[in-house]
């Protein structure tokens, strides 16, 4: 991890910024990787956190109990889709997802799982079993646990002329059938886990029939249906969840990141009737539901509603997707424009093919650095940069990183 890009040494950070060791001032397009949704160091947040850590600073959770942690479970309840309702708490994304796994497999009594090429659920043993966003994950770690893929729906793979709507809707339904016929039984498939939009596999937003029909085939054969929102969670996508967004309930949910404005905590989410299945000890934690985190996990849900932040990242994502797509007209190395909110993804390509996408998308993103704004990453190549500024981010501060991108990509 001390080698990941670009390793910048930072004192402070502040809303939509950080500031170096000698005062630089850099803005900040990733928001710590999708974590910093109500900026960094929201006061709110900051006094919920000091207010918390003079009563209690360690749970754990089951042995004591603790008003922060009653309390976010009523907030959560309050924004997640009927009817979930339930929720273990946990650390961080993966451990959401380990969770998710767990519970569908416990309560199904069934061995496999069907994840999605492409996405990202985690990098312990379990939710490497269903990570593909990239083979050197994988590498020398034999992840099978009982797993299968089908291909996820990439809108740029839709045939000229068709209705992608249709198109892949139709595609998910022949290829899941051809995975019953062929490799295993659906009546042996505990659960189906997708990332509802493509995260670190480069932010790929997927027809909404297709989820849809996700959804029919784990009804017709009693497959549950995991959402892993660790990355499009907390109103990254413009409503609080991407089940919102495309109007899909899954059966258990993974979420993460967003959800405590830098304080590690996630949560594998379910109904009561499935998660009162799961007897005591079948699963734990020491550290999941830290009172303090949950403290920042209210105060941010709050600070969401508070200060309309959905409709700002609306607002904004719709204004950020329009000043690019003016640069795209300007600037050929800008092959697509594509996500949803404020998580946005831009693919590089060489259309003379004389530079790797690659290593376009590090050059780029040196020299934004260079001139004061952190974008990130993603792509099975590393061909996208991946723009997820808080969700406080204003029309100025866009133009700001924007016009950066713009002077980069004319230098280059």
């Amino acid at each position: 991890m001390a080698k990941d890009h670009p390793n910048l040494p930072v004192q402070k950070a502040e809303g939509c910024y950080y500031f170096g060791l000698n005062g630089e001032k850099y803005l900040d397009f990733t928001s710590g990787i999708a974590v910093e949704n109500v900026g960094h160091r929201h006061p709110n947040v900051v006094k919920a956190i000091k207010d918390s850590a003079d009563h209690l600073i360690h749970g754990p959770s089951g042995v004591i109990i603790y008003d922060s942690i009653l309390e976010l479970a009523k907030e959560l309840q309050s924004i997640l889709p009927s009817p979930l309702d339930n929720f273990f708490f946990n650390n961080s994304g993966t451990e959401a997802v380990e969770g998710a796994i767990k519970l569908a497999k416990y309560t199904t009594q069934r061995p496999y799982v069907i994840s999605f090429t492409g996405c990202f659920h985690g990098r312990s043993v379990g939710a490497l079993s269903v990570s593909t966003s990239k083979s050197k994950y994988r590498k020398h770690m034999q992840p099978s646990w009982l797993t299968y893929q089908l291909p996820y729906a990439n809108p740029a793979d839709c045939p000229e002329g068709a209705d992608c709507e249709e198109y892949f809707a139709e595609k998910l339904e022949e290829d899941a059938q051809l995975l019953f016929k062929h490799q295993v039984e659906p009546e042996e498939v505990a659960c189906m886990i997708v990332e509802p939009i493509l995260g670190e596999g480069g932010y790929v937003v997927p027809p909404k029939s297709w989820l849809k029909k996700m959804r029919e085939i784990c009804d017709r054969h009693g497959i549950l249906l995991i959402f892993d929102e660790v990355q499009t969670g907390f109103g990254r996508t413009g409503n609080w969840f991407a089940s919102h967004t495309f109007d899909v309930v899954p059966d258990i949910m993974a979420i993460a990141k967003g959800v405590a404005a830098g304080m590690p905590l996630s949560a594998t989410v379910a109904s009561k009737e499935l998660m009162q299945q799961w007897p005591l000890g079948a699963h734990a934690t020491t550290f999941g539901g830290n009172p303090i985190a949950c403290s920042a996990a209210i105060a941010s849900i709050n600070v969401i509603r508070e200060e309309n932040l959905l409709k700002n990242t609306q607002d904004m994502g719709s204004y950020a997707f329009e000043k690019l797509n003016q640069l795209k007209t300007k600037h050929s190395w800008i092959y697509e424009v594509r996500g949803t909110g404020l998580m946005i993804g831009i693919e590089l390509r060489d259309p003379d093919r004389k530079m790797d996408a690659g290593d376009l998308v590090m050059k780029v993103l040196d020299q934004c650095l260079e001139k004061g704004v952190l974008f990130y990453l993603c792509g099975s190549e590393g061909e996208v940069l991946r723009m997820i500024p808080p969700l406080v981010v204003t029309k100025e501060q866009i133009d700001e990183g924007l016009n950066v991108l713009d002077e980069v990509l004319q230098a280059l």
